[in-house]
């Protein structure tokens, strides 16, 4: 990375970081404990009685899809979780099954559902092309200095772990579903994060593809 984009970088994350804790702190004071019994009874049984389909009909049994176009949701950050099944009710993160899906659950059966998919173990995944791992790995870990691009790892952790209420849980995502997300921040169609937007409208196809598939083999 540009060393001397990286103070810049840093202030800025660590400015969010504080803003959005602070937020999130405050709703949590006003939110009751999420209860994961309740959200599994969603997640593999949906409610009939306000047309929710169960969870497990798309994104796999605890969570470990094994559809490459939705993404594994097991071990996701709860905090992260609930706050994106609440975007899909607005214009920022529409989708035509997400959307009336997210609208029809509550608040509160939306943190127990991520409550549930917290306590699930993600299954790995693995980097397919061997010719772009390198240029994803350099990517992922240092950035791309010429764009002004950060490296992903700075908030999205050196295991792709992510940091709790901040930014997702990355490791072991299935490649398409990644490159799909970060090409959505790049065109608009998905606007729920202004940071990612801007990181995305710098990259070409092929630096997208190269670390999608370098993020799915991390553990």
């Amino acid at each position: 990375m540009n060393r001397a984009f990286l103070p810049f970088v840093k202030s800025l994350f660590v400015a969010m970081l504080a803003v959005s804790s602070v937020a999130y702190a405050a709703e949590e004071k006003k939110a009751p404990k999420a209860d994961p019994a309740k959200g599994e009874a969603i997640y593999t049984q949906g409610d009939a009685s306000r047309n929710v389909t169960a969870c497990l009909a798309c994104h796999g049994p605890a969570g470990n899809s094994t559809i490459a176009q939705n993404p594994k949701i097991a071990g996701q950050h709860p905090e992260y979780l609930a706050k994106q099944l609440a975007d899909f009710r607005t214009p920022q993160r529409n989708n035509p099954i997400m959307t009336p899906i997210s609208k029809a659950l509550s608040d509160e059966d939306m943190r127990n559902i991520a409550a549930y998919l917290d306590n699930q173990k993600q299954q790995p995944g693995a980097a397919r092309n061997k010719d772009t791992v390198e240029l994803g790995k350099k990517i992922y870990r240092a950035g791309i200095a010429e764009k002004n691009v950060p490296a992903c790892a700075a908030c999205h952790g050196p295991n792709g772990a992510g940091i709790p209420a901040q930014f997702a849980r990355l490791g072991g995502q299935h490649q398409e579903y990644t490159a799909a997300q970060l090409t959505a921040f790049r065109s608009g169609a998905r606007n729920n994060s202004a940071q990612m937007t801007t990181i995305a409208k710098r990259m070409s196809d092929d630096e997208i593809q190269a670390v999608s598939d370098y993020i799915a083999g991390l553990k």
